[in-house]
């Protein structure tokens, strides 16, 4: 199948273009950028809109494995959103074993490409650390090192940690398994272990890891790290690490209000005081008291009974939000996690979210705003095809409209598809139009190999 998209707005940061071009996509890669019209099988006729390189969501969490098979979720919603790369296992979790993991996408497909890295919490509990208050044993230590070094040998594309929600884990158990990332010069990427005022000897922590053994770091999330007044002077810290010759970089998605479960130690004593609020600051996004803000009783409830409960948390500032984003060491990603249906609106809005609210309102050009989602990110996994549209890329495409872009998701219904996207290809067949998926199985295991 030979298809010509013709008369769209070319934006395509990795090779600095933004033109009226036309594209050839065929066998699965860009084989023509032209002014011609050549014949085609299929004729796309993009006037009006953009057309982009897909999205590439960098930090995401992946669908459950029920009965030796994915439960598509999550990743239809990205399809819908032109998301066409999306990397899970952050966090340090993954949802199953990352190698059977990527094993399986790359047998039966998926709805988008798949990249994972391998999760210092899952592999610390795979080596029977379960207390995430304590420290690991030396036997578990040389267990955890041994599965993660196995998971990067067969492709994840480093590793991740969730200090945050793992506080037991020390300096030495973390540089220590980091270490495992040197060899092949692997990203990590971390929720780093405190947020607010005492998020800065926080990622003072990873940038150790990125100065002592060569390798890039990625700070997760900065907005539900530093949102809360800290950014100006967090983005300073990071732009001075990356001036001393450490290889860090950040990502955010555009929303004010951040998410995990109930049970996390995000929650743990003194979480009032920290984020200035009361209990009502809390959303419960599933459960017996699905959509109402928490008591003091029913947090108390919840967290016993239900300690995997999702919520959504409104304490983050706006502004230190809009900060980030501006700041070019920032890309997007969308944090996303669902849970049969209930989470947060980030898993299904990010991308449309961020061209509306942010550039479409003036806030960053629409160049800067897609190297964001695709040369960037792309860089940074080390996916010399993806992210860009010249000849010979790979033909993952995404066309809209920026003038009616929108997101739909919400906090009540965070399944809620956008408007405003044409057309998703997937090695140059149509995956998504019209935001409803057209073909859910074209994505495969994307993986990092030496």
């Amino acid at each position: 199948m030979r298809t010509l998209i013709k008369n769209g707005y070319l934006v395509d940061p990795a090779n600095q273009v933004q033109a009226y071009l036309n594209l050839v996509l065929e066998n699965g890669k860009v084989t023509a950028v032209t002014e011609d019209e050549p014949e085609a099988d299929q004729v796309i006729d993009a006037k009006g809109k953009v057309v982009a390189p897909g999205f590439i969501d960098i930090h995401m969490h992946e669908d459950p494995v029920k009965d030796g098979k994915i439960e598509f979720c999550i990743f239809d919603a990205m399809l819908r959103m032109g998301v066409t790369t999306a990397v899970g296992g952050n966090c340090g979790i993954n949802v199953y074993d990352p190698i059977k993991y990527l094993d399986m996408v790359e047998k039966d497909g998926a709805p988008v490409n798949v990249m994972l890295f391998a999760g210092h919490q899952y592999f610390r509990e795979t080596a029977g650390a379960m207390d995430k208050y304590a420290p690991v044993t030396k036997e578990q230590q040389k267990h955890m090192k041994k599965g993660l070094e196995k998971a990067l040998e067969a492709g994840c594309v480093g590793i991740s940690y969730g200090l945050r929600y793992v506080p037991g884990t020390g300096r030495e158990e973390f540089l220590d398994t980091a270490s495992c990332c040197e060899k092949e010069h692997r990203l990590i990427s971390a929720h780093v272990r405190d947020d607010e005022d005492r998020v800065f000897g926080a990622v003072a922590e990873v940038a150790e890891a990125g100065k002592l053994y060569n390798i890039p770091v990625q700070v997760s999330h900065i907005g539900s790290m530093g949102g809360f007044g800290q950014m100006k002077q967090l983005l300073r810290q990071v732009d001075g690490y990356r001036m001393n010759g450490i290889d860090i970089a950040c990502d955010c998605y555009p929303y004010f209000a951040f998410s995990t479960r109930i049970g996390a130690t995000t929650y743990d004593d003194g979480w009032l005081e920290r984020y200035h609020c009361d209990y009502s600051a809390c959303q419960l996004t599933e459960g017996k008291y699905k959509g109402q803000r928490c008591t003091a009783e029913t947090f108390a409830e919840m967290r016993r009974d239900f300690p995997e409960c999702l919520t959504v948390c409104y304490v983050m500032d706006e502004k230190d939000i809009r900060m980030a984003f501006a700041d070019p060491g920032v890309m997007v990603g969308s944090d996303g996690l669902i849970d049969n249906g209930h989470g947060h609106p980030r898993a299904a809005g990010t991308f449309p979210r961020f061209l509306a609210e942010f550039i479409r309102k003036g806030d960053i050009s629409l160049y800067d705003g897609i190297e964001k989602m695709t040369a960037v990110p792309a860089k940074r996994l080390g996916l010399s095809h993806k992210g860009r549209l010249n000849v010979g890329a790979d033909a993952d495409v995404v066309i809209f409209d920026l003038e009616k872009i929108k997101d739909g998701a919400t906090f009540d219904d965070p399944m809620i598809p956008p408007t405003g996207i044409d057309y998703v290809f997937i090695g140059g067949e149509i995956a998504a139009k019209d935001c409803k998926i057209v073909k859910g199985n074209l994505g495969t295991a994307l993986r990092t190999l030496s």
